[in-house]
């Protein structure tokens, strides 16, 4: 026993630490905890198994949530700094200042930092595909279609205006030639052609391109995609958690608040695209507050004709924009619709009132008819003038109209109400008659039984008294004997 005791005690110390996470010091154990893993180290999936890989897949996922947030704001940022050179620069500072070609290099830094986080987002997109797939090849998740996808984001996130660094005037400027910069409806200089100012106009107006950003930081930072019961009963039922789920998840809990924040952000964003389009051309539509009276008539698909645009590019912002009113419009009627509509209980309410109401007229028009007949049947018999008699007659046909037409209203109203026909109630029903079946059932079964043992119990007091009989009638002959 002393000897065992001692190789336990020799095989459990392992440099002042034991297999179990205790270390001893002058007898005594403390209990210590040992991380899994080295800090600042994670292991590889096939190393750590599934556990790890489950820790990895949720680090990826608040990696992608945390990029898709900074390239958000990233493209927020550029197009404001857009928007702000495209108001400033005629009017503020002239072009080809320090004060152009600095906003101008902010938007080419932000261009580039947008398009790094977009390509460090699909680094740990294709990782946690890896992952999902229990792969080892990154190339097996780079499809063509994957492929295609992060080419075009990266085509429409490097799209921003560069013409302010082309400055093909700068040897005029040099020379001392004065610039008419009252006429140009961006920061380009009056020597630069059309071509550069259509250019210019339309790179401009591709940077609302980024906004396909939004969509991707919705659906990452729903309650949808983070709760897990979600996307359990999700997985069971075969639902994709798309953007699409989560808008109609909106469009049903935030109807109202949805469409007026789209409506708003849509108005301000064609106006002032309106707004750029017709600039060019210096008429009234150039200004704000008539880009925005055109663009909400259009919207409204009211278009009184006091304003209308005078450019190709104007002409197309109007046209998008009664396609969008229409859509809108279709949506706020489905959402009015839903709002006005009764519940069930409500419809349940207001059809068992009016059923009470139309029997209750249904009840009085009978009666109606019944006074009518015995005027009538009086008048017959009394002999009374002919005017009188066709006036009892044209009485007794209008009561049996009105005792006919609500007969049938409210024919109709039980054969509407019966369609909607309460699931809930009709299951719990079925349960109550299937209990109530139940529960006859074993109470026949518990007679059966006892009516079994009173049989068994009468033959056995018949086969009693058949012996007792017997006996009787056996000694009765030796009496007689």
């Amino acid at each position: 026993m002393e000897m065992t005791a001692r190789f336990a005690h020799l095989d459990t110390k392992v440099d002042g630490r034991n297999c179990d996470g205790l270390v001893n010091h002058n007898g005594e154990t403390t209990e210590i905890r040992v991380p899994l893993t080295h800090m600042g180290k994670r292991l590889s999936p096939i190393e750590g198994g599934n556990l790890y890989r489950l820790r990895d897949r949720k680090f990826l996922l608040e990696d992608k949530k945390r990029l898709c947030a900074w390239a958000l704001g990233t493209a927020v940022l550029g197009f404001l700094l857009m928007v702000l050179h495209a108001e400033l620069c005629p009017v503020v500072y002239q072009p080809g200042s320090i004060y152009a070609l600095s906003i101008n290099g902010l938007i080419s830094f932000s261009t580039g930092c947008l398009l790094i986080l977009i390509i460090a987002f699909h680094y740990k997109d294709i990782r946690l595909f890896i992952i999902d797939h229990n792969q080892v090849d990154w190339r097996i998740a780079m499809t063509s279609n994957r492929v295609l996808g992060i080419s075009l984001e990266l085509i429409v996130c490097a799209i921003h205006p560069v013409a302010i660094y082309l400055r093909p005037d700068m040897e005029e400027r040099q020379a001392g030639k004065p610039e008419q910069n009252s006429s140009t409806p961006l920061c380009l200089s009056s020597s630069h052609k059309e071509v550069m100012l259509d250019v210019e106009l339309l790179l401009s107006a591709l940077m609302f391109l980024r906004l396909y950003l939004v969509h991707r930081a919705v659906l990452l930072h729903s309650k949808v995609l983070l709760s897990a019961s979600y996307r359990s009963i999700g997985s069971l039922n075969n639902i994709n958690f798309t953007f699409r789920f989560v808008l109609k998840v909106l469009m049903n809990k935030y109807p109202a608040r949805t469409l007026l924040v789209f409506i708003l952000f849509f108005w301000l964003s064609a106006a002032w695209m309106l707004r750029l389009c017709e600039r060019q051309q210096q008429v009234e539509t150039g200004g704000m507050d008539t880009a925005l009276w055109l663009i909400a008539i259009t919207f409204l698909t009211v278009g009184y004709g006091d304003v209308s645009p005078h450019t190709s590019c104007g002409k197309v912002v109007c046209l998008f924009t009664g396609v969008m009113g229409v859509a809108c419009t279709a949506m706020l009627v489905a959402v009015m619709t839903k709002k006005l509509a009764l519940n069930k209980g409500e419809k349940h309410v207001h059809f068992f009132m009016m059923d009470i109401q139309i029997s209750k007229r249904l009840r009085h028009a009978a009666a109606n008819v019944l006074r009518e007949c015995w005027l009538l049947h009086r008048a017959t018999q009394t002999k009374d003038s002919s005017g009188e008699h066709r006036h009892h007659q044209r009485c007794l046909l209008e009561a049996i109209r009105v005792f006919r037409h609500l007969r049938l209203k409210q024919r109709k109203l039980r054969d509407f109400a019966s369609e909607m026909v309460d699931l809930s109630k009709m299951q719990m029903i079925m349960c109550d008659l299937s209990a109530n079946w139940n529960s006859s059932y074993h109470e026949l079964e518990q007679r059966i039984i006892s009516m079994e043992q009173k049989l068994d119990e009468l033959g056995r007091s018949f086969q009693n008294t058949s012996e007792l009989l017997t006996q009787a009638l056996h000694r009765r002959r030796l009496d007689h004997r």
